[in-house]
């Protein structure tokens, strides 16, 4: 039963590192695809710390709202709401701080199957100024940086090319091409990183398709990285090279598509220097 004298009052610290930690118990379950029940997580939790159902719900969707920022995947039954209290990205803190597996060490996903190719596809989102967050905020994004985390992260990024190098055969096979599907080839598998894209493959008319992969468990406006090998790849083959980006692997996989010109679809900065004595 909640506790009347709470009602309308900040959470505490001991409350917001109990909800964090039952949050992230499920966000868990559900990555790894194992059975659970919000319902059954939301009453325990209201029993451990006298919080109303109400409160609950809205707190967990605040967590999915610090989650989404952060690029990391959320639960997705909890809409983001992005009226914090502040004190939440303490507990989120000290909870990624004590179990950085969960915001470095990411396991891909297991993708039963590629599902049909229109509802795979989606619309790229639109590139917008940069908004000011809160700085407590900016500070756990920067902690935990989603490009540094994703491109560290090699057995997600393979396994992102090798779902998409599934969605371009399951693509020419609809088109009635398996000549083509059979000549993709895995390049950055077969040859390294070096070419400037990953997959070689084709338009159902035969015209070459050069894809540049890159994959998060994150949603759709997480940041990446992009090396100026690739950025001069796009430019010199503008007709031909894409960027998939593959997101939400973990849970639901989307691909969205950017073709050259770069800088009209994306916001790109220098982000690191090369230092040498010569």
């Amino acid at each position: 039963m909640a506790d009347q004298d709470k009602i309308g009052k900040p959470w505490n610290d001991d409350e917001l590192d109990a909800i964090v930690a039952d949050y992230f118990s499920m966000l868990r379950a559900e990555l790894s695809r194992q059975p659970y029940v919000k319902s059954h997580h939301s009453a325990v939790l209201m029993e451990q710390i006298g919080r109303t159902h109400r409160s609950v719900e809205f707190k967990h969707q605040n967590i999915s709202a610090v989650l989404e920022e952060m690029g990391l995947p959320w639960i997705i039954g909890y809409k983001p709401k992005r009226n914090y209290q502040e004190s939440i990205f303490g507990a989120i803190d000290r909870y990624l701080s004590s179990n950085e597996d969960v915001a470095y060490h990411q396991l891909p996903p297991k993708v039963l199957a590629v599902s049909d190719d229109a509802t795979t596809f989606v619309k790229a989102p639109e590139l917008q100024p940069p908004s000011e967050r809160p700085w407590q905020l900016e500070r756990l994004v920067r902690k935990f940086d989603p490009v540094e985390r994703d491109l560290r992260n090699r057995s997600l990024g393979r396994a992102g090319e090798e779902f998409v190098l599934e969605v371009e055969k399951k693509k020419l096979e609809k088109f009635k091409r398996p000549d083509l599907s059979k000549k993709i080839r895995w390049v950055s598998a077969e040859e390294g990183d070096g070419a400037g894209y990953d997959i070689l493959s084709f338009e159902p008319d035969g015209r070459e398709r050069l894809i540049e992969v890159k994959t998060t468990n994150g949603a759709a406006r997480t940041p990446f990285f992009l090396s100026e090998n690739e950025c001069q790849r796009a430019a010199a083959s503008s007709k031909s090279w894409r960027l998939y980006r593959v997101h939400s692997f973990a849970q639901s996989p989307r691909i969205f598509l950017i073709a050259p010109p770069l800088n009209e679809m994306l916001n790109l900065r220098p982000d690191t220097w090369r230092a040498s004595f010569s």
